[in-house]
């Protein structure tokens, strides 16, 4: 395809644009989605690169909670409740991308 833009003209920022872009859009939706859950997981990171307890996110708040840091007794509802608003960001992201994700995951499998 590069080889057919090449001969028709195009130049190499062209050929990148209007061939290869393309082509690859949907490993790139695929490969952002993984980053973004991976990044958004990286409870270890965070716990020791941060210096000011303000910049707590939800996973240090979800673990601390788990852990037994913010109270006594029985917290399971509120456990439950925290790892669900943990889901729900990463689950709006493959919802909304899930048709192109799909597509990338199998992109270049043949019969």
């Amino acid at each position: 395809m590069e080889e057919a833009a090449r001969i028709d003209g195009a130049g190499p920022l062209r050929t990148f644009w209007s061939v290869v872009l393309p082509m690859s859009k949907p490993a790139l939706i695929t490969m952002t989605i993984l980053a973004f859950q991976g990044s958004w997981n990286e409870l270890p990171h965070y716990i020791v690169s941060r210096q000011d307890p303000a910049l707590n996110t939800l996973t240090t708040g979800v673990a601390s909670l788990v852990s037994g840091e913010l109270g006594q007794g029985n917290q399971f509802p509120l456990k439950l409740a925290a790892a669900l608003l943990m889901t729900v960001p990463v689950a709006i992201v493959y919802f909304v991308f899930s048709k192109r994700f799909t597509r990338g995951t199998y992109e270049g499998v043949d019969k």
